[in-house]
């Protein structure tokens, strides 16, 4: 969940939060201080910088933990980042996290996992409001193979036994696709549109997908952990993996994007695009381009047949976490809209602000 920050609310006696990363901006460190402040010094909250292949780093992170919410991941579908690199961090990582905790004697593991461990595996596929039933994803790519056989280890891994002879429960979290402040997506999207006439891309057009607000997302990892710590409620969740969403509207991405933005003069693109089987092989010629050129030189192309799949395919999905987590919404559609909009605007105005200082520097030249 890179560029996000969550903080964890109404949990009493909660005398620690350990925040582990291989390193933390200036800006996110200044706001652990904020963070810290709303605390007023009741729970210690600890930036650790550390590499999740450090078998060591990891023993001293989970020392006097009684529970993991794992997000590490490195997020790569262009293929710019070398496949050992992304399957070294996303899957040995996690294995090596799990086995910390058996070490540690840390009782219990979430893992942030992602919808692409289960479909799409083509853009042709349209799956509607499918329950929690197995699927799965036969991407080679190293990003979706790499969570996939992750998220397989940690619920195998439910019922290890743990060095002091306790026992380690687990569960994974499949959230949509999320949105909200710090979405790098979404930022990267709005900024382009800023650049270019505030014309949105229409590269996904054709998808059909539940997005989920980043706060419900967080809101749901606290109460998977509060369930896992029910002894009475834990064993039905112990092991499972849950698709978490809201009651954002169904919608394509290019549509979601549109939605949050509108209100600042943003427009979605109405010129013709191409057909999408031709983008489909487009993006597979493009992965021969990257390939060839690798020993040489590390082209990232625009996209590929993943990224067309992925931002093209109609899937949606009903949840058992309502049932099983106690999940009922922290934010409405309506207040995620609001809050994501009002960062939006941050996002336009400091665009603004950019274009007015180098018109006055070019005016003083």
């Amino acid at each position: 969940m890179t560029g996000w920050s969550c903080l964890v609310t109404g949990e009493k006696e909660l005398k620690e939060i350990r925040a582990l990363d291989k390193a933390f901006r200036s800006e996110l460190r200044e706001e652990f201080s904020l963070i810290h402040g709303c605390l007023q010094n009741k729970t210690k909250l600890t930036a650790l910088e550390g590499d999740i292949l450090d078998e060591s780093c990891l023993k001293r992170a989970c020392q006097d933990i009684l529970v993991i919410i794992h997000t590490t991941s490195v997020i790569d579908v262009t293929g710019v980042t070398h496949r050992d690199s992304v399957m070294n961090v996303n899957e040995k990582g996690t294995q090596l996290l799990l086995e910390a905790c058996v070490q540690a004697t840390v009782p219990i593991f979430i893992y942030t996992s992602i919808l692409e461990v289960a479909r799409p595996n083509s853009y042709k596929e349209i799956i509607q409001n499918s329950h929690e039933e197995p699927l799965e994803n036969t991407w080679s790519a190293p990003y979706p193979y790499s969570k996939k056989l992750a998220e397989k280890a940690v619920l195998v891994a439910n019922g290890w036994t743990l060095k002091n002879g306790g026992t380690l429960y687990t569960c994974a979290l499949r959230p949509m696709v999320i949105y909200g402040e710090g979405s790098p997506i979404l930022s990267a999207g709005i900024n382009e549109a800023l650049n270019n006439n505030r014309i949105l891309s229409s590269f996904s057009k054709f998808s059909r997908v539940n997005p989920v607000y980043v706060g419900n997302v967080a809101w749901a990892h606290i109460l998977a952990m509060r369930v896992l710590q029910d002894p009475k409620k834990a064993p039905s969740v112990q092991g499972q993996f849950y698709y978490i969403s809201d009651d954002t509207p169904h919608q394509s991405y290019d549509n979601l994007d549109y939605t949050l933005s509108k209100e600042f003069g943003l427009c979605l693109d109405s010129r013709w695009s191409l057909p999408l089987a031709l983008m489909y092989w487009i993006g597979f010629l493009l992965e021969i381009v990257s390939f060839l050129l690798r020993p040489i030189y590390t082209y990232g192309p625009p996209f590929n047949r993943h990224i067309v799949t992925l931002s093209n395919s109609m899937f949606t999905f009903a949840y058992k976490a309502q049932r099983d987590l106690a999940y009922e919404l922290l934010y409405s559609w309506e207040e995620a809209q609001q809050k994501t909009m009002e960062w939006v605007c941050s996002l336009v105005d400091r665009h603004e602000e950019t274009l007015k200082s180098k018109t006055q520097v070019l005016r003083m030249i």
